[in-house]
């Protein structure tokens, strides 16, 4: 197989069986250096269970990973030193101090002693764990804790992140500063993370894989996904005027589909559904304009993350 030498993470038909269950088959996919990319997708649906095999946690039954150009079964070492790996659930060693544990990773990682030491005062203010550097693990908060976590997997500069349910089971506003953290990494990684909440991967990722029972059902960028999947768009226009007579002239404009109306009195909220080579916005102003109504919001509409995602499950498993 011809590698790409600007692609990061190279998964080709990965399938996994656990006995007679299917876990993951024929996944695949090519994630480019730079990129920051969401693996999205309900619990049991094989997130973990492919990022298992790309890290060489476990053997695929079949199928090839590369990391950085390594294959991560032939070439495992080198695989794995371009990787860094946060598990759903960090392998923190709490009777250690913050600096210690990051002491200890490094060492097992076989880091220059020197280049260590630097390397974790790095990391430490990038985490922002100074004030509890010398705090054992055992003593901070699950927000804090990952964020160790965090710190071991970038300790050794590695090209590759990769991020199992990096926020999951934190308080809102350590979520708020992970997800910060995480853009902040994307500047220097190449960063590939799960996630089942559905405004993470809007809010983080550039690009978006969706799996479902084990297999790869879209992949795309979330407007992408929307224009691909919505039959036809939508602008949300809220107008003053008589309603009836608004909802007979949207109707009429060539190209719209469907108009759908919320609110009452004459001032209300119009969906206008319309074909995708037939934008309406200037002829809604002209319309409006002309009749002497008032014309308060048009703004374009686009299919939300969990819309896209609930049609592609659904259908599915239809």
């Amino acid at each position: 197989m011809a590698t790409n030498p600007q692609a990061m993470i190279e998964a080709r038909e990965l399938t996994k069986y656990y006995g007679d269950f299917v876990g993951v088959e024929n996944v695949s996919f090519t994630i480019h250096k730079g990129e920051v990319v969401g693996l999205l997708g309900p619990n049991g649906s094989g997130k973990t269970t492919t990022m298992r095999m790309l890290t060489g946690f476990m053997p695929p039954t079949s199928g090839v990973c590369r990391i950085a150009g390594h294959d991560v079964l032939a070439d495992s070492l080198d695989a794995r030193r371009a990787i860094g790996y946060l598990p759903e659930t960090v392998p923190l060693y709490t009777d250690m101090t913050v600096e210690d544990y990051l002491e200890f990773m490094g060492s097992i990682r076989g880091l220059d002693r020197d280049y260590l030491s630097r390397r974790i005062n790095q990391v430490v203010d990038l985490c922002r764990l100074g004030t509890y550097r010398k705090s054992h693990i055992a003593k901070l908060s699950k927000g804090y804790r990952q964020r160790v976590g965090i710190a071991q997997a970038i300790l050794h500069e590695p090209q590759v992140l990769i991020m199992d349910e990096p926020t999951i089971g934190i308080d809102p506003i350590q979520v708020v500063e992970t997800r910060q953290l995480i853009k902040t990494l994307g500047e220097d990684h190449t960063i590939l993370l799960s996630t089942h909440i559905l405004p993470e991967v809007s809010l983080i990722c550039q690009r978006v894989l969706i799996i479902h029972d084990g297999a790869l059902v879209a992949e795309d960028t979330p407007a992408n996904l929307a224009h691909r999947l919505r039959a036809s768009d939508r602008v949300e226009a809220e107008i003053r005027g008589p309603g009836a007579a608004v909802m007979t002239a949207l109707r009429a404009i060539p190209g719209v589909t469907n108009v759908t109306r919320t609110g009452e009195g004459d001032i209300a909220t119009y969906n206008v559904d319309f074909r995708g080579d037939a934008d309406p916005r200037e002829a809604i102003g002209k319309l409006v304009i002309g009749n002497n109504w008032g014309l308060r919001k048009l703004n374009p509409l686009s299919m939300s993350l969990e819309e896209i995602f609930l049609r592609l499950t659904l259908s599915e498993e239809g």
